[in-house]
């Protein structure tokens, strides 16, 4: 790529939000410059295929109602989306015993059930006064950034049977421990998504429908309508800004445009050098939102046998490494693929294990959930961003306590002729990937609100 071009815009960073904002921005007739460290797009979204045609989603992957940009770019790149297999008994294994149960009623004793979906139904009425938009301006906003999901558990779910339960909800959903963060993000988050059962479900749940081909798929066609705008292996080291442009300076080249996308979490923008430096509540922002920690965990057999006993493939457990689990087969029912996460803090202590101590852990989880039958995979692989120096986690940044009131204001507000996007920014399924297309959408509009 030429380095004497003045650019109207440079984007850094391919995942689903650069990507985004850069298509908007070439259809609008911009001329405009992706740069991205890796040598591949889709950022946290990743796809990893075999030779014998089997592929699954290290990343981000499912797709569900009222995501509709993701759905809109699905259609728009021909892309075609599949149901989620739920169909029989879930699988529970608790104290020692497992489980079979029809529907989303997990069978725990009656107090702790009732407790539960009181719980739940109260996070889903809190979080309907949350101020999308300014969660800062929510009612009593101090007072719930203050206070950890775990200090709100605790007073809200008298047994220690719900308080388990609806613990390994959160680890499934925002990829962190509830004492991570504060009750005031985890309202903002259920309410960027609907409510809580959304973000919990398969069936009219976020996790709905899946991708043919991949998730990473829509990205990768997406990409080839611009292939020539793209500069991979390009980490972004310093921007300098001055009164009438903007230069973006990589390992190789520098760039100059008049204005600039930051489309990468905020952990990793912390690591470029602003010139001149971003202001105080901009910099602070950036050492506030840690990423989530999860690892995910896929065993690959020559068929879905689960499906053979009745079986969904969806299991829970407090137990072990891997908490909650998935059938990722493909559509067709041709390979049957168990996928497990591993959250939260379990995500971080998996990741001190050796390849086979995590593969024994995981293998052990799925015997307890699936039978003998699960113990002998075809492959085992597992995968986190944790250690990708491009993500340094997944599935999003989690903003520690006191963040959104103390900082927050600042995370979408352009910073001269810098501008911000990311799923972290978007106020409508904010850390899903129809939230990262969305503020792709947005930061494309400012830019071309000031051309």
């Amino acid at each position: 790529m030429n380095p004497s071009i003045h650019y109207d815009a440079i984007v850094v960073g391919a995942g689903y939000a650069g990507l985004t904002a850069t298509h908007e921005l070439v259809k609008a007739g911009k001329t405009v410059l992706l740069l991205e460290a890796r040598d591949r797009v889709g950022g946290r979204v990743h796809t990893q295929h075999f030779d014998d045609g089997t592929y699954v989603d290290l990343g981000a992957a499912w797709v569900g109602p009222s995501q509709d940009r993701l759905y809109a770019l699905a259609h728009a790149f021909g892309v075609e989306t599949f149901k989620t297999y739920d169909s029989g008994r879930s699988t529970q294994y608790f104290r020692g015993k497992v489980k079979r149960y029809k529907g989303i009623i997990p069978p725990l004793p009656l107090f702790s059930l009732l407790s539960l979906d009181a719980a739940i139904r109260r996070i889903n009425k809190l979080s309907r006064t949350v101020n999308l938009a300014e969660p800062w301006q929510t009612p009593n906003a101090q007072q719930l950034d203050n206070l950890t999901l775990a200090d709100w558990m605790q007073g809200q779910m008298s047994y220690e049977t719900a308080q388990t339960f609806f613990n390994i909800a959160v680890g499934a959903i925002w990829a962190a421990d509830p004492a991570e963060f504060s009750l005031l993000h985890a309202l903002f988050y259920i309410r960027s998504g609907r409510d809580l059962e959304t973000l919990m479900n398969v069936k009219n749940g976020a996790q709905q429908e899946r991708f043919v081909g991949g998730a990473q798929t829509i990205a990768d066609r997406m990409a080839e309508t611009f292939r020539d705008r793209i500069v991979f292996n390009a980490s972004v080291r310093a921007i300098s800004q001055r009164d009438d442009a903007v230069q973006v300076i990589t390992d190789f080249a520098t760039y100059t445009a008049n204005r600039v996308v930051v489309a990468i979490p905020p952990v990793l923008q912390a690591a470029i050098q602003f010139e001149p430096a971003l202001p105080l509540q901009r910099q602070q922002l950036m050492q506030q939102l840690p990423m989530g920690a999860v690892w995910k965990c896929y065993a690959i057999y020559d068929r879905p046998f689960w499906r053979e006993q009745g079986l969904n493939g969806l299991a829970a457990t407090p137990d072990g490494h891997v908490t909650v689990t998935f059938d990722n087969s493909p559509k067709d029912g041709s390979r049957g693929i168990l996928m497990g996460f591993v959250l939260g803090q379990k995500a971080r202590e998996f990741a001190t294990l050796s390849d086979d101590e995590r593969r024994k852990s995981a293998m052990h989880s799925f015997t307890t959930f699936f039978g003998p039958q699960a113990s002998t995979p075809q492959r085992y692989l597992d995968h986190s961003f944790l250690n990708e120096p491009w993500s340094k986690g997944c599935y999003a940044a989690v903003p520690q306590p006191g963040f959104w009131t103390s900082v927050g204001p600042a995370l979408r507000q352009p910073v001269g002729r810098i501008h911000w996007a990311g799923t972290e920014t978007s106020d409508i399924w904010n850390g899903y990937i129809d939230g990262a297309v969305r503020s792709g959408e947005r930061v494309a509009q400012e830019l071309l609100s000031r051309s």
